[in-house]
């Protein structure tokens, strides 16, 4: 077997070997926790994580293009234009000749694209309700602004 960090961290650790932890070390917990369970809402409807924050993009700017949309996705050209294959392969995406330059292709979200979105992100959000049931409104409103000073360094 290969030991990884990410093997390592799936460890569970008992509370007495636990050393304290830090803010940054908080964050990516909660961080890691939101993403499991964002994927595994994600699977209800067979599409990964990268084809979700794809399709949402596409949603957002219909018509990208396809080196926007990897740009915006922060991934390869390649890679994104792997995701929009199986975004395509499923009806969710089509891509059609851009009309200022025909060798690139824009990408938009078909009827069912836009369907499948609005039911990942409704899954989404009450994945995030089901993870912070326990603050009362005060805290999560608490909790919003200072993520919100962190994200902005303000």
């Amino acid at each position: 077997m290969r030991v990884t960090q990410k093997w390592l961290r799936s460890i569970p650790m008992r509370e007495d070997e636990r050393e304290e932890e830090t803010t940054a070390e908080l964050l990516m917990a909660v961080a890691r926790r939101l993403r499991r369970g964002f994927a595994a809402a994600l699977e209800d409807y067979a599409v990964t994580p990268s084809q979700a924050r794809a399709l949402r993009t596409v949603v957002e700017e219909p018509g990208i293009r396809l080196s926007v949309l990897a740009e915006r996705l922060g991934i390869a050209p390649r890679s994104a234009t792997e995701v929009v294959d199986a975004l395509e392969a499923r009806g969710l995406v089509a891509r059609e000749p851009d009309p200022a330059d025909r060798r690139a292709m824009r990408v938009t979200a078909t009827g069912e694209g836009l369907r499948l979105q609005r039911l990942v992100h409704e899954s989404r959000h009450r994945e995030l309700d089901g993870f912070a049931d326990g603050l009362t409104v005060r805290d999560r409103a608490e909790l919003d602004r200072i993520l919100r000073l962190l994200l902005t360094g303000r």
